[in-house]
């Protein structure tokens, strides 16, 4: 991984960013997971701020992020006894929850839904922005700091890449998960899975004593939530996810002068690597290390002047379902154009 130099933000730029929220503005800021472009949850205006920054329909909802030191029951009609557990395993980290809303919150966060997405993050900066932020107590409403459907930003120079000089960063270096949160929906009186992420379906088991319902794209009733769309996270150019098998098969039906990027685990690379129209990328072997490379890598591929994306299909598995989410929601992106 490329090492990226960055220095922690001062107090003083942690206060200034605070109130920028504070006067309506958007600051965009490091989690563990990805950047997030924020904005007041529980101002109407500043929550339609980052819709039209990010070019992102008002019906997809927002996450509200929330300090260690906040009250998560203020923000829904009931915070019941699996969402506290839940809190107490996983807050601060890559967990949201869904919830009923309370009357008293706008519905812009939930994009006109009854329900609020919330979450704790690890990050240190996040945090110190949420401890200044409306003295701990507020809420930033924070989906990622990109374009609507693009690939999520996991370092400042990401967020600048997207939005130039618009957007104000806070610095906090590389993501460490590099993928989105886990979302779980608390909202209908059970536990679902609405979105995987770093923590998974076993861990919530653990710690309910119930596994989460799993999505099977019959649950008409689940609410709309982040990142859960058919196609999204999708780099520029397109992308397809395939076997290995059909990669070779892929490649070899390319032209000779259409550059090609392969990305695949090095133990299975096999030929593939030596190919003289592909630019060959050797993806870590372990989950959590491919995933924190994600999205700096499909970033990095769409400026790799190649024609192409061909992704090795990942084996299933509890550690490599968040991934196989992702890359198959960015291969979805371009599926009308195979």
């Amino acid at each position: 991984m490329t090492v990226t130099h960055w220095i922690e933000p001062t107090p003083a730029e942690i206060a200034h960013a605070a109130e920028r929220l504070e006067a309506g503005g958007l600051v965009a800021f490091p989690t563990e997971t990805v950047y997030g472009l924020g904005g007041d949850a529980e101002s109407p205006d500043a929550v339609a701020r980052i819709y039209a920054a990010k070019g992102r329909p008002a019906t997809h909802p927002v996450i509200v992020h929330l300090s260690p030191a906040a009250d998560p029951a203020y923000w829904v009609s009931e915070l019941g006894a699996d969402a506290r557990q839940l809190i107490e395993a996983f807050w601060p980290g890559p967990l949201t929850l869904i919830l009923k809303r309370a009357a008293h919150i706008p519905d812009a966060v939930s994009g006109g839904q009854d329900s609020v997405g919330l979450r704790c993050p690890s990050h240190p900066v996040a945090q110190a922005l949420l401890s200044a932020f409306k003295g701990g107590q507020g809420g930033i409403a924070a989906p990622s700091a990109n374009r609507f459907g693009h690939v999520s930003p996991t370092t400042a120079q990401h967020v600048r890449e997207e939005f130039g000089s618009s957007v104000e960063v806070l610095d906090g270096g590389p993501c460490e998960v590099g993928i989105e949160s886990t979302i779980i929906d608390l909202s209908r009186g059970f536990a679902a899975l609405l979105r995987p992420g770093h923590i998974t379906p076993r861990q919530i088991a653990d710690v309910l004593g119930v596994a989460p319902r799993l999505p099977d794209g019959s649950d008409a009733t689940a609410p709309r939530a982040s990142g859960t769309l058919k196609a999204h996270y999708a780099p520029r150019t397109p992308l397809a996810l395939l076997t290995l098998d059909d990669i070779a098969l892929a490649v070899a039906a390319c032209e000779p002068s259409e550059r090609v990027a392969v990305v695949a685990r090095a133990s299975v690379s096999g030929a593939l690597a030596a190919l003289p129209n592909v630019h060959f990328i050797a993806a870590p072997e372990e989950a959590h290390l491919y995933a924190r490379d994600l999205y700096r890598l499909l970033r990095a591929l769409d400026r790799a002047s190649v024609q192409r994306i061909f992704v090795e299909r990942l084996p299933a598995g509890p550690a490599w379902d968040a991934l196989n989410d992702r890359l198959g929601r960015a291969a979805a992106a371009f599926l009308s154009e195979e």
